[in-house]
């Protein structure tokens, strides 16, 4: 089976500290909720104490366009994302040498926050030199739960081919689709808790020659995965797509459908998979927000210790949408796991959907 050889991660350059994105919502948002005080308690309640973003506090305090969202989009998304591409094939924590982008076969990208045609991939394969030949398939519209499907699918793509490599590349700059003007509890919401991040992740097939150069004697090998859907659930979580550019959805009976839907849908999953939840050693949660990983312990009957690395991620870089499981992920990573340490890699997002990816640290040289 295919295994995960490196992660990599990068932070836009823009750190605010929550208590300075809830000034700024106090101020933009006081007019329009006389019980604002009430409101502004999810900044403090959120646990998240700091955030990046691409672009200074000057930049939200203006009204912009689509098109003046979606270009500045396009720039900085590539420039961060051939950082995270470079970091995820130099990283000495995982890989004994400097992976060149030749040896890279296909190139998988995530995105939900902006639109490019053509594609991230292709600007960044410009920046990089790769090949003209490498595969690029590009992934829109999963939102937060991107980054475990674009794992799914960079493991099925090593299945069928076990001596290539693929990149996973995870950008959202979430904060660029802020709304001045859109004064809902949907927008508060969002500004409280989305935050901009990329990340990167290099997998290879059973018979790819790098397996040779890694530097830990176990990584997590692909097992299995699902993806499953929620019936008539669009209005849960997703874009409004209007003239003035992208605006948030995101209903507040999300804790509730978590904590409800998700038990059958990981019990179904990991039975399939000949395993109880029990035997799971790493819960490798996307942090969607406190209040969904609550959900996820009341759920699943996790105590708040297996929670605690994805509890971390959030409160350290906010929910990043599909890149931010993968933050999780490096943190798991960079720990040496013993031989059969078996993790459950989970994320949410539109559609109503679930991306569910269970992984197993094995030895990757025979």
């Amino acid at each position: 089976m295919p295994s995960i050889y490196s992660v990599s991660t990068y932070a836009p350059p823009h750190k605010l500290r929550q208590e300075d994105t809830m000034e700024f919502a106090r101020e933009l948002f006081s007019e329009s909720f006389e019980d604002i005080e009430r409101l502004l308690t999810v900044f403090g309640n959120g646990q998240i104490d700091e955030r990046y973003f691409a672009a200074p506090m000057e930049w939200f305090h203006a009204p912009h366009t689509l098109k003046e969202r979606n270009d500045l989009f396009i720039e900085l998304a590539v420039k961060y994302g051939v950082a995270a591409i470079r970091n995820c094939l130099q990283d000495s924590t995982f890989l004994k040498r400097r992976v060149g982008v030749d040896e890279v076969d296909a190139i998988i990208c995530v995105t939900s926050s902006g639109m490019s045609t053509p594609g991230l991939e292709a600007r960044m394969m410009n920046h990089l030199s790769f090949d003209k030949h490498t595969k690029r398939i590009p992934i829109w519209g999963l939102g937060c739960a991107g980054g475990a499907a674009g794992l799914s699918r960079a493991f099925e793509y090593c299945q069928a081919h076990p001596r290539e490599n693929v990149l996973l590349i995870c950008v959202e700059l979430c904060s660029l689709t802020f709304q001045q003007n859109d004064h809902s509890k949907s927008n508060l919401i969002g500004t409280s808790l989305f935050a901009d991040g990329v990340a990167c992740a290099l997998v290879g097939g059973d018979e790819s020659p790098l397996r040779f150069d890694l530097v830990k004697e176990t990584s997590p090998r692909f097992q299995g995965s699902r993806s499953t859907l929620m019936p008539q659930s669009e209005d849960v979580m997703g874009w409004d797509v209007r003239d003035s550019g992208l605006h948030v959805v995101f209903s507040r009976s999300i804790p509730g459908i978590v904590e409800k839907w998700l038990e059958p849908n990981v019990k179904e999953f990991l039975q399939a998979e000949g395993i109880q939840l029990s035997d799971i050693d790493a819960f490798i949660a996307h942090p969607g927000g406190k209040k969904v990983l609550e959900s996820y312990e009341k759920a699943l009957g996790f105590s708040p210790e297996e929670t605690a690395v994805s509890r971390e991620v959030l409160r350290k870089y906010g929910n990043m949408s599909s890149p931010t499981v993968l933050y999780v992920l490096k943190e798991f990573m960079e720990a040496d796991r013993p031989l059969g340490y078996r993790g459950l890699i989970a994320a949410l997002g539109p559609g109503f959907c679930s991306e569910l990816v269970h992984v197993e640290w094995e030895g990757l040289v025979h």
